[in-house]
């Protein structure tokens, strides 16, 4: 019965030959899987196999763990990789911590469009969804774990999610598994140890089927927010825009409901970002609603929310570059810092984008910069030079990219920036600067 569970869920994902990896952590979950997974492939060869585990050295046990884990890949004759990570979790709880690391060196450490199993079921749904109840999460929280979700560039996969902890124990034990047993499963100090030992055993017995019940809920919340972005997605074309941004004029005569439900889906869809009720009321009270002479920012911890002419952004996190500096040449390319892209500046060709330039002098060594501190423009059709700060204003670049647009300099002099406008002095037929942006320049 468990089998079929998970060669059914399996079934449906594998439709081609890919790569199945096994996060096992060595707890009888995983344990589980393993044997399972052991029996998939014996049926199902067309696929690549790899079992990992992340060594987050947390536990005095983590070294003796690994090599038991080791031991029960090769028994099962599964290609291992243990991974050792070191945390840091500032700012977040060690859970998260762990888990973030875990699934980065998992990511690290497989091929692209893997499937990647691990062993949650239905104990732990239910579980996810009284952690996310006592946050006051709303239908999004309390969807709790999806079946399968994107991961990097790989797919997670929960392959047990509809079965319980009780079922899998019963199939271990038939099987005459073992498995390792982490301390910190006993430590009522962590929420979900909490309501996994000591709240959930007391109300199952009180209302028997509680864990069912609240599965079915869940499932419930996960389709009310399917059947959401199903609505809401008729308005994207009207309210993002090419650049990312959200139109705050286009949604100002929208109900404050509509309005609430756009901007959390813009901020699911730019920056991945799930709000709380209490952020989402900070973007209104202290972005949207500030002052229009104001430069506001929401900081979060993937990025900031910003205004800028009557739009929100969304603004990762990044790098002070004003002091980098390179040199370049014609039929030359530059790879600008922090995920900024390439610049190029090559010989013109006929239909071409990009700035056209006159060919550089033999005393104009060509220089790009970030900076544009003291610095003066003159662009073509202008009339006299203006300080490259004030040029930035007018031609609407946005606060945090004026020191993120590359200046091309001849010599000492601006020449170009970025893909904004050319200088009187240097316009000509003869070169193009083109501006290869990363995507993530503006998100």
């Amino acid at each position: 019965m468990l089998f079929s569970l998970f060669e059914s869920v399996l079934d449906k994902y594998t439709p081609a030959p890919r790569q199945i990896v096994l996060a096992f952590s060595g707890g009888m979950d995983s344990r589980v899987m393993l044997d399972l997974l052991a029996t998939y492939r014996d049926i199902h060869s067309q696929h690549q196999y790899l079992v990992i585990h992340v060594h987050h050295g947390l536990s005095p046990n983590a070294d003796t763990w690994l090599a038991q884990c080791e031991r029960w890949a090769e028994e099962a004759d599964f290609a291992f990789k243990g991974i050792r990570v070191s945390l840091t979790h500032k700012g977040e709880s060690l859970e998260k911590a762990a888990r973030d690391a875990r699934y980065q060196a998992i990511l690290k450490s497989v091929d692209d469009n893997a499937l990647v199993l691990t062993g949650q079921h239905a104990d732990d749904q239910a579980e996810t969804f009284l952690l996310a109840l006592k946050r006051g999460s709303g239908p999004a929280g309390l969807a709790a774990m999806p079946e399968t979700r994107t991961m990097g560039h790989a797919e997670l996969c929960r392959p047990l999610l509809e079965a319980h902890r009780k079922t899998i124990g019963e199939y271990a034990e038939s099987q005459g598994l073992t498995w390792v047993e982490d301390e910190s499963n006993l430590d009522n100090r962590f929420d979900r140890n909490f309501i996994r030992q000591e709240w959930l055993p007391v109300a199952n017995k009180r209302w028997p089927g509680l864990t069912k019940a609240i599965n079915r809920t869940a499932n419930h919340c996960a389709e009310q927010e399917l059947l959401l972005d199903e609505l809401l997605i008729s308005y994207d074309a009207e309210v993002i825009g090419e650049d990312a941004s959200f139109s705050i004029d286009k949604v100002s005569s929208y109900s404050m409901v509509l309005q609430r439900a756009l901007v959390r889906r813009w901020l699911k869809c730019v920056g991945k970002v799930s709000l709380s009720q209490a952020q989402l009321g900070e973007v209104f009270s202290s972005v949207i609603n500030a002052a229009q002479d104001a430069n506001p920012a929401l900081r979060l911890s993937q990025g900031e929310v910003r205004r800028y002419q009557n739009k929100l952004w969304f603004v990762v996190h990044y790098q002070d570059i004003s002091d980098w500096d390179s040199l370049l040449a014609v039929d030359r390319t530059v790879q600008l810092p922090d995920n900024l892209g390439v610049l190029a500046l090559t010989k013109a060709k006929n239909g071409a984008p990009g700035l056209k330039l006159r060919t550089p002098r033999t005393d104009e060594p060509l220089r790009v910069i970030f900076d544009p501190e003291r610095l003066f423009a003159h662009p073509v059709g202008r009339q006299g030079k203006r300080k490259l700060k004030k040029l930035f204003q007018e031609y609407g670049v946005p606060s945090w990219l004026r020191r993120r647009t590359p200046i091309l300099l001849y010599g000492d002099t601006v020449a170009a920036v970025g893909d904004l406008f050319v200088c009187n002095d240097y316009v000509g037929d003869e070169c193009e600067l083109v501006w290869h942006k990363s995507q993530a320049l503006n998100a």
